[in-house]
C-alpha cells in the first residue's frame, strides 16, 4: 500500500525543478538591472545543479536525511544573504534563489512535521530580514506565507501518519479476526462434533466409558469457550499439600473426581454444554452437537461440512471408535469422502471451479440437487467455502429436522448462477427453529451457523439469510457474490 505522504514528495521534486526554472529566468530577464551579476551566475549554477542532483533525496522520507536537508536550507539562505551583493541598488526585488527557498522548508515540514517546518520558518524570515535590512510589509507577508503553508503541511503529515498506523493496526486485527473465524470453522467442523458425539456416547454405555464421555464433554465446552472468545476457562491450581473436598473432589477441579490439565487447565470448572443446554427438535442446539449415532442409510450427509478432509477424517475414527451404525453411516462417509476429495481438487486448481461438482457429493436417497444446466463457476476458494457451508446447513437439517428415530428430513439444495451472484438454497420440511434459538444458541458459544455458515458467506463477502416457520421447515439462502472473487 502506497504511503499517503509519497504524491507530496513528488509534488515536492516538481515543485524544486519550476522553481529553480524560475529565479534563472528572472535572474535571466533582469540582468542587465544587477550591479554584480557574476556572482549570482555562479550561484544560479551551483543552485541549478544541486537541485537536479538531488532530485533522489526528495523522493521519500527514507532518502530524505537530515545532512541533506540542513545543506539545502543553508544553501537557500546563502543565496538570500547573496542577493544584496548582486543587486546592489535594489532595482529587480527578488532574492537569487526567489521561490526555490521554499522547497527546503517544505522538506523539513515532510520529513519531521509541524515542528521542523516552524524552526526552518523561522531561520528563512530572519534572512530576509537580514537582506532587506528592515522589516517591511511585503517581507513580513512573504515570511509569514511561508511559515503558515510549511506548519500546516507538516501538521497534515503527522496526522496522516498516525492514520495509517491506526489503518495498517486496524488491517492486522481484521486479518487475526477473519484467520481465528476459519480456524473456529474447521475445529467447529471437525473436533468440536467429535468430542461431542463422544460425550453423548459415553454417557449412554456408562461405566468407564461415561467417565471418558464426561470429559470429552468438558473438554468440548473449554474449547467452545477459546473459538468464541479467544479465552480459555482456568481452574485455581490444586494444592498439593489439601486434602480432599467434603464430597471427594479434588482441590482445584469443578467436580468430584474431575482431572486437572497439566498447567492448572480444566474444563470441569463448567457443565458440559451439550446436555445444560435448551435443545430443539433434533435434541441439541442447531449447528453443533454430534449427530445420534444411528442414521438411517441415505440420510443426509455426516458430521462434517464439504472441505474439511481433516474433520471427515477425525468423525470417522469417532464412528469407529464407538461402532454401531457401521453399514449405516458407511455410504455417508463415502460422500464425505467424496466430497472431500473433489474439494481438495478445486482448492488446488488455479482456474475456476465448478460448483455443481461439489454440491452433487451431498445428494442422497433423502436430498434432492437441482442444478442448472450450464456451469456455474466460481474461483476454487469460494467454491470450496460455499460447499462448505452447504454441508454445515444438510448436517443441521439432518440432526435437528428430522422427526425422529427412523423419520428423517427431506432436504432439497437448489443451485441458481444469475449474472452478479451465484445463490445456493437449501430447504427442509422438519419442524422449524423457535423463535430466538440461533442468538440462545449462539449466545452459549455454539456458533454452527454463526461460524460454518453465515462466517464463510461472510468472509466470501456474501451473506446468507435464514427462514424458519414452526412446523414448516427451514430456508437458507447463501448468496456469493461473483465481483468480490
Amino acid at each position: 500500500m502506497m504511503s499517503v505522504e509519497q504524491p507530496l514528495w513528488r509534488a515536492l521534486s516538481g515543485y524544486r525543478i519550476l522553481a529553480v526554472l524560475y529565479a534563472v529566468g528572472v535572474f535571466v530577464s533582469s540582468y542587465r538591472e544587477y550591479s554584480a551579476p557574476v556572482p549570482g551566475i555562479v550561484f544560479l549554477l551551483v543552485l541549478a545543479c544541486w537541485t537536479f542532483a538531488t532530485l533522489r533525496n526528495v523522493g521519500s522520507a527514507e532518502r530524505c536525511t537530515l545532512p541533506f536537508l540542513v545543506t539545502d536550507i543553508l544553501l537557500g539562505v546563502a543565496g538570500i544573504l547573496l542577493s544584496p551583493v548582486v543587486d546592489g541598488h535594489g532595482h529587480v526585488g527578488p532574492t537569487l534563489p526567489s521561490i526555490w527557498v521554499a522547497g527546503p522548508v517544505l522538506a523539513f515540514a515532510l520529513k519531521g512535521g509541524w515542528r521542523w517546518a516552524a524552526g526552518v520558518s523561522v531561520l528563512v524570515g530572519a534572512a530576509n530580514i537580514i537582506e532587506r535590512g528592515t522589516m517591511t510589509r511585503t517581507t513580513f507577508h512573504n515570511v509569514l506565507l511561508v511559515c503558515v503553508a510549511s506548519v500546516a503541511i507538516g501538521y497534515v503529515i503527522e496526522v496522516a501518519r498516525a492514520s495509517e498506523r491506526t489503518l495498517a493496526r486496524a488491517l492486522q486485527i481484521e486479518a487475526a479476526t477473519r484467520e481465528r473465524e476459519r480456524l473456529a470453522r474447521d475445529i467447529h467442523d471437525g473436533v468440536l462434533q467429535v468430542l461431542a458425539m463422544v460425550q453423548r456416547r459415553g454417557t449412554a454405555l456408562g461405566g468407564e466409558a461415561a467417565e471418558l464421555g464426561r470429559m470429552a464433554g468438558e473438554q468440548e465446552v473449554a474449547l467452545r469457550a477459546l473459538v468464541s472468545s479467544g479465552v480459555a476457562p482456568r481452574a485455581p491450581r490444586p494444592d498439593p499439600d489439601a486434602g480432599p473436598g467434603p464430597d471427594g473432589a479434588s482441590p482445584g477441579s469443578g467436580e468430584k473426581g474431575a482431572p486437572v490439565a497439566a498447567g492448572g487447565d480444566t474444563a470441569g470448572a463448567v457443565t458440559t454444554a451439550a446436555t445444560a443446554s435448551p435443545t430443539t427438535a433434533g435434541g441439541s442446539a442447531p449447528g453443533d452437537t454430534a449427530p445420534e449415532d444411528t442414521a438411517p442409510d441415505g440420510a443426509v450427509r455426516g458430521e462434517v461440512a464439504a472441505g474439511a478432509a481433516v474433520s471427515g477424517a477425525g468423525a470417522a475414527r469417532g464412528r469407529r471408535a464407538w461402532g454401531g451404525g457401521r453399514r449405516a453411516r458407511g455410504a455417508g462417509r463415502r460422500r464425505e469422502r467424496a466430497g472431500s476429495a473433489a474439494l481438495d481438487d478445486a482448492e488446488a486448481a488455479s482456474e475456476p471451479c465448478d460448483v455443481r461438482a461439489l454440491l452433487a457429493a451431498y445428494a442422497a436417497s433423502r436430498v434432492t440437487f437441482a442444478e442448472p444446466g450450464a456451469p456455474v463457476l466460481l474461483p476454487a476458494r469460494a467454491a470450496a467455502e460455499l460447499a462448505a457451508a452447504v454441508g454445515a446447513a444438510l448436517d443441521n437439517v439432518r440432526r435437528h429436522a428430522g422427526g425422529g428415530p427412523g423419520r428423517p428430513a427431506q432436504a432439497w439444495i437448489l443451485l441458481e448462477d444469475e449474472p452478479d451472484a451465484v445463490i445456493v438454497t437449501v430447504r427442509d420440511d422438519g419442524p422449524g427453529i423457535p423463535a430466538g434459538r440461533l442468538a440462545d444458541a449462539e449466545a452459549e458459544g455454539r456458533m454452527g451457523v454463526a461460524l460454518s455458515i453465515r462466517g464463510r458467506l461472510r468472509e466470501l463477502g456474501g451473506v446468507a439469510e435464514l427462514v424458519s416457520v414452526p412446523g414448516q421447515g427451514t430456508e437458507v439462502e447463501m448468496r456469493v457474490p461473483k465481483h468480490d472473487n
